[in-house]
């Protein structure tokens, strides 16, 4: 599903990233550890098209991302990746079901339809109860699922989280892992997580550590 090869990444005189090459599989979930600044973040930037590498190539699901247009690399985005923050960027001013609805109506969903799949993803996370709250009534953990609600909504084939359970108590953040491995298994699509947490990290199906700027075995 994701193929990235030969990675390499600076800002200013700092190389973050010194010629990564990374494979995910279809349906695996990955997690990737390492101390801050190693280059955790930067990777996952790359892959989910974010930010450029100075040099290499990340391919999805066959396609070379960095050698689309602006504007099919945006729309690209919208249909193949889902993404999940570790401070949720839900706006504050929708409710849960309307930040939910929002890619699937910029992939130009009917509004029924867009408000009918956020529903029933909310209610299957638990949320029912919640959809016409606005983020500020809701908790850490119940705003972090509506983000994951928001990053699967268009059933895209790759998930990208960045320390998405960073704000969480413990018992909240074994839930929100847990979670992932769920909808792989409903959805069928591939996880990478960025994590400090190392309990966490090794539910998944494989781990990998990043040290100044490789991959370290």
């Amino acid at each position: 599903m994701i193929q990235a090869t030969s990675i390499t990444k600076s800002f200013g005189p700092v190389q973050v990233l010194k010629g990564i090459d990374f494979q995910a599989a279809d349906k695996e979930v990955i997690s990737i550890v390492g101390a801050s600044g190693a280059g955790k973040s930067t990777l996952l930037q790359i892959l989910g098209s974010l930010s450029r590498p100075d040099t290499g190539k990340v391919l999805i699901d066959g396609t070379d991302i960095f050698s689309l247009s602006s504007n099919n690399l945006a729309d690209f985005r919208n249909r193949k990746i889902g993404f999940v923050f570790q401070f949720h960027h839900l706006l504050p001013e929708f409710t849960a079901l309307e930040n939910v609805m929002i890619p699937a109506l910029i992939a130009r969903k009917g509004t029924a339809e867009a408000r009918r799949q956020a529903a029933d993803l909310l209610s299957s996370l638990g949320l029912g109860e919640r959809m016409e709250h606005k983020p500020s009534e809701l908790s850490g953990g119940e705003q972090q699922r509506v983000a994951i609600a928001r990053a699967v909504i268009n059933r895209p084939g790759v998930i990208l989280a960045d320390e998405p359970s960073g704000n969480l108590d413990s018992n909240t953040k074994r839930d929100i892992h847990q979670l992932f491995f769920d909808l792989r298994d409903r959805f069928g699509q591939t996880v990478i997580i960025v994590t400090h947490d190392r309990g966490l990290a090794a539910m998944s199906d494989r781990m990998l550590e990043i040290r100044d700027g490789l991959f370290y075995n």
